[in-house]
């Protein structure tokens, strides 16, 4: 980590598709320091984001983020930093909660959209109605967002934290198993093996659809993004730290190395099979190490505007989850053009 004296590319009044819990220093945040440190990386340097080089790469094409929150926080953090340069217009909205949005940014003739997919694979989700659990089909994408396919140039998928709810999980028609679900009479299965055979339905579904007939796609898998709750998560002053922890203080170990390692060997398991679908890249994109350094980076209390306005409260709910924009997730867009301008690079070379 170091000090970046510039700061980010925009901030919570400038950018006006924030959501509202995540837009900390309208929310009344005073410490500003974590706006101003930047990850550098061991062996190569990380420039700056530029706006219009992450446009002109993508002119004339669609952008798709599919996943949960964490796939809507990096969308968010990415609309701010092209509007710096171009206005989004917001073409399509579906659902509650903004789960199926559609931008246009009419100066590129570019297109970015998200799609609430938690899974990636068919789901149904828990509810109050119904049971208490979730249920996940492993062998089948979710057409929700996998229906728009054809139309999309380029995908962003993140995902995780939902798996790690109580779930029932299905192969074909048969249960395989289940997490967390006491009283249901299944096996339980660990939720890194389910995680895993999620991403290689979703990547193989992928290629199968559209890098095998002369329709090329990329696809970048952003690796699982720690929390940083201390204690419980309903408590005041659970993820209270205002600077990044230094090298060497916070290990990456435990279930978010877990999660990291099982989204990097299915990537590296579906790029051994791209020789037979010559249209399908796929890279991933890994935050994983440099989002755990950021404890400083999350709303905590102020997902809710000016928290502490009345005093200090006994309990106070905190969001360690999720990132302030601008923050730390800034930076995952920075390195997602990084690897579009190496693609590119050796699309151009193709030619």
């Amino acid at each position: 980590m170091g000090r970046d004296k510039l700061g980010p590319l925009y901030n919570g009044t400038s950018c006006g598709t924030i959501k509202d819990g995540q837009n900390c220093i309208s929310h009344g945040r005073s410490d500003l320091g974590y706006l101003y440190w930047r990850w550098k990386p061991d062996k190569c340097q990380l420039p700056r984001f530029e706006p219009k080089t992450f446009l002109q790469i993508l002119r004339n094409k669609n952008l798709a983020f599919v996943g949960d929150s964490m796939a809507r926080n990096q969308l968010e953090s990415l609309l701010c930093m092209l509007a710096t340069v171009s206005t989004p217009d917001l073409v399509y909205r579906d659902g509650e909660d903004n789960k199926f949005r559609r931008w246009h940014f009419s100066s590129h003739n570019v297109s970015v959209s998200i799609h609430w997919s938690p899974f990636l694979v068919r789901g149904i989700e828990k509810s109050n109605s119904g049971p208490n659990y979730n249920k996940l089909y492993l062998d089948y994408v979710d057409e929700r967002w996998a229906g728009d396919m054809d139309r999309m140039d380029m995908i962003v998928l993140s995902i995780g934290h939902w798996f790690l709810h109580p779930a029932v999980f299905y192969e074909g028609d048969s249960v395989l198993g289940c997490h967390y679900c006491p009283g249901l009479n299944h096996t339980e299965v660990g939720f890194y093996e389910v995680f895993g055979k999620a991403f290689r339905t979703t990547l193989k579904t992928i290629a199968e659809r559209r890098g095998a007939n002369g329709n090329p796609i990329d696809v970048i898998v952003t690796t699982f993004s720690p929390s940083h709750f201390e204690g419980d998560w309903d408590k005041a002053g659970a993820c209270p730290k205002t600077r990044p922890f230094k090298e060497g203080e916070k290990l990456l170990e435990g279930m978010d190395a877990d999660m990291r390692r099982v989204e990097v060997e299915e990537v590296e398991a579906a790029k051994a099979n791209t020789e037979q679908f010559p249209g399908f890249r796929v890279e991933a994109l890994d935050v994983t190490k440099l989002s755990l350094m950021r404890p400083d980076g999350h709303p905590g209390p102020y997902m809710h505007p000016f928290p502490f306005a009345s005093g200090v409260k006994d309990r106070i709910q905190n969001d360690c989850v999720h990132w302030c924009l601008p923050g730390p997730v800034d930076t995952w867009n920075q390195i997602l053009l990084e690897v579009m301008k190496r693609w590119d690079d050796q699309s151009r070379r193709r030619v």
